[in-house]
């Protein structure tokens, strides 16, 4: 897979070398070329001097070949319209834009950028180790329709079946992580204390979902 990554800052660096070693090919743009000194001495992708959205800079970094395409400079009307020139002019499918201004984020994930919004996801980090019953979504579909979240497995319901813990078209238990090892559960494993679960779940379900977490006496 050719993956062209728009900035060269620590999370593009980063970006860029677990790419490269995972076995793709890379190409980076960044309009600083001091900026590349971030990326491993061995790196050997493409290093571009230039803005995501020129299309002659973008054309240097393979991008009609590119199966997938990732702004994360710091600026996020950068990173939106170099995002929408990879996908609207050269067609690219897979594309993700860094947004810091969650507000913005949440309108371009409408419109169908998936965007990653830097101080939401970490606020969400925060307040889901602080006050994990009020914790948000780890991820919402651009629809807004279905979204997954995290919850720890109450201690009543440890022993349990994972069967019993979901509502067919409502919320199912995708992932379940015991012991600091993650796993997907068959319906009739039995839950341990401590488990934490991974549900996907219909958004207007969500109250639904923590009802029946709350009340197991009224589903067996």
């Amino acid at each position: 897979m050719h993956v062209v990554v728009v900035g060269c800052g620590r999370v593009g660096s980063e970006l860029a070398t677990s790419l490269e070693r995972s076995g793709h090919t890379v190409a980076v743009i960044d309009k600083k070329p001091a900026a590349f000194g971030r990326l491993d001495p061995g790196f050997a992708g493409e290093k571009i001097t230039g803005f995501g959205f020129d299309r002659e800079h973008l054309t240097q970094a393979g991008i009609e070949r590119a199966d997938a395409f990732a702004a994360v400079t710091s600026g996020d009307n950068s990173n939106i319209l170099a995002a929408r020139v990879a996908r609207e002019h050269f067609g690219v499918k897979r594309v993700v834009a860094r947004i810091y201004d969650p507000r913005r984020a949440a309108i371009y994930q409408r419109l169908g950028i998936p965007t990653v919004a830097t101080v939401s996801w970490t606020t969400d980090q925060v307040l889901r180790r602080l006050l994990p019953e009020e914790a948000t979504a780890d991820w919402v579909d651009p629809s807004g329709k279905v979204c997954v979240v995290e919850r720890e497995l109450p201690d009543v319901w440890a022993g349990k079946k994972v069967a019993l813990l979901q509502s067919s078209g409502s919320f199912n238990v995708v992932m379940l992580t015991r012991l600091g090892l993650a796993q997907i559960p068959t319906p009739d494993l039995l839950t341990q204390q401590g488990d934490i679960l991974r549900f996907v779940v219909a958004v207007d379900a969500l109250e639904a979902l923590d009802h029946h977490l709350a009340h197991p006496e009224e589903h067996h």
